[in-house]
Formats: C-alpha cells, structure tokens, sequence
C-alpha cells in the first residue's frame, strides 16, 4: 500500500513566499527552526522561519506537544487512543472534548452530504487491506458476501455519544478519523500558533490552514487538483486524490469508499475544496470524491462559500 507523506509546514512570514506548502528557498533572510517525526502513521515535517530562534523552538515544542495530544485521541495507529479503545470494545466512556466535537463534525457532514462522508467505513477499510495484504489476493477484490457483510456495517447514524460514552448501535462497527482528523489537527496547531502571535502563518498537514499572507502576498499552494496554483489568505484547502493510498497496484481499489457500495470511486482523480476550516475541507474533500458530478453540484449549491475543483478522470470506473 501506498501512503501519501504529510507536512506539517508553518511559518511566520517575514516577505516569505510560499509553493506548494513548502518555503521557497531563499525567500527569506529569517533562520529556519525545522522539526522531522511521524504524526497520525505518516511522516511529518514543522518549519518555522523566524528572527528569533528560540521562539521558533518555543512554538514548535507548542506544536508537536499538541499534535501528540491529539494523537491520543483519534490514531488509529497507536493502541492507547481513545480510537483505538472505542474500536476495540465498542463503547469509550468519558469521551474527551476533542473527541465529541469531531464526532460532531463528523455527524454533520454526514447529514449534509447524505452519507457520502462516514467515519463508520473502517470495516470496508480493513477488508480491503486484509484482502489485498494475501498472497495471490484476487485482483477483482474482496467477494459479494464480504463486501456485503462489512457495507452494512457502515451508518454514522449508528454511532451514539453524549459526555458519558461513545456506543455503537452494530456489533463490528469502527470508526476511522482518516478521512477528517489531520484537518481538524492542522486547525488546532493553527490555533496555537496564531495565540502564540504569529498573524502570517501557514499549516499544512496534508490538509493547508492559512492566516494572513506570505508578508504582503498570498500564500500561493500547488493544487493536485487543478494543476496549477491556487492563491490563500484566510481560510483552508484540503485534497482528496485516490492515488494517495491505493490496495492494489494498478489503484483500481484505494482508500476512497463509496459507503453505499462499498467500492472505490472513480469519478475523479482528485478533488480540492477551499473552505473556513482545514477539517471542514478535509471532510468535504473526502464527500465528493466520492459522489458523481450531479449530486457534488447538489451538495455545493447548498455551501456558500465554500469552493471545490474536480479534476476528471479518464473514465468513470476502472
């Protein structure tokens, strides 16, 4: 399996511009302060250009402190998260507040984009890769009795939670944060960052948050989607492209899930929303991929203010 490498990339703009997330080099005389770890399963990179160093190491230990924090909540990948504890017995009580409002979040995009986003196909996704990690694995995927059997286990409706506990209303349900947590983790840093005094500030964890400008400038962020550049100040972009993390070689099966079918989608090749928020973005970005054209115009038509590129793919199936 192929997973895509996440950045987390901040700094504090002093006549610095950016590509792609990344500082251009040379585009400011401040010292860069750069950290390298692993956030969420993925590498993770956060860079601070800065005149004054030891600030820059300041926020960055605020950073990465915090996306530890988080970590213990929503990894899938780390056997003490709360994701981890909800997944494995099908109840967590005394959620934390981070917890609940991104099963909140999550609830509402669900509504709003009619079950096209659910943090409930964490069954379809282990499928999925069990099939595809045996030796001599059908190329065709997993057969009807399994899809089947792990499509009905995907509703965010059944998911149940209050302060008390978190429940599942089905035996075998998981939930899975991929799809908006690194979002949700790139506004928080995000947050920090501007409570630590930064006003021009860009963070990006696969998913970009930008306040202010690169100096007096836009941020300026490759996009996958409309392969060019797209100009940010205020406000968030996130990209969903099946390429990122595919089963099989030929990406004909990829993370990217149809919850009602349970199949990868293939409509486009990849999809950029720019909303008010990274995990708004991130969710959305996840929604329409998964939708055909009519139905993501429907959907769009009632977000004002919200924008998204399609990049179409060749064909409509593989």
């Amino acid at each position: 399996m192929i997973t895509r490498r996440r950045f987390i990339s901040i700094t504090a703009a002093f006549g610095a511009a950016t590509v792609a997330g990344g500082i251009m080099p040379g585009a400011s005389s401040a010292k860069a302060i750069r950290w390298r770890g692993e956030v969420l399963g993925a590498d993770a990179e956060i860079i601070i250009h800065h005149p004054d160093p030891e600030l820059a190491r300041q926020l960055i230990a605020l950073g990465i402190d915090e996306v530890g924090r988080l970590e213990r909540v929503f990894s899938l990948y780390r056997s003490d998260s709360e994701l981890a504890a909800l997944n494995a017995t099908g109840m967590l009580r005394r959620p934390s507040h981070d917890m609940l409002r991104l099963l909140s979040l999550s609830r509402h995009i669900g509504r709003l984009t009619d079950g096209a986003f659910d943090v409930s196909v964490q069954p379809l996704w282990r499928l999925y890769a069990d099939h595809f990690g045996r030796p001599g694995a059908d190329p065709a995927g997993p057969g009807a009795d399994a899809l089947s059997a792990a499509t009905k286990l995907v509703d965010y409706r059944a998911v149940r939670f209050d302060a008390a506990a978190v429940r599942f209303d089905k035996s075998g349900m998981a939930l899975t944060f991929n799809g908006i947590a690194q979002g949700y983790i790139t506004d928080r840093v995000a947050d920090i960052l501007r409570r630590g005094g930064l006003t021009h500030v860009l963070t990006n964890m696969g998913e970009i948050y930008a306040a202010g400008g690169a100096g007096e400038r836009p941020w300026r962020v490759e996009s996958r989607a409309t392969g060019g550049v797209l100009d940010i100040t205020d406000g968030a972009l996130a990209t969903s492209e099946g390429a990122g993390t595919r089963f099989d070689v030929s990406g004909r099966h990829h993370h990217l899930l149809e919850p009602q079918s349970g199949r990868s989608a293939h409509y486009y090749d990849a999809v950029t929303v720019r909303a008010r928020d990274a995990a708004t973005a991130d969710a959305l970005s996840t929604a329409l991929y998964v939708m055909p054209p009519e139905r993501a115009r429907r959907v769009l038509a009632a977000l004002p203010g919200t924008q998204a590129y399609f990049r179409k793919a060749e064909k409509n199936s593989v």
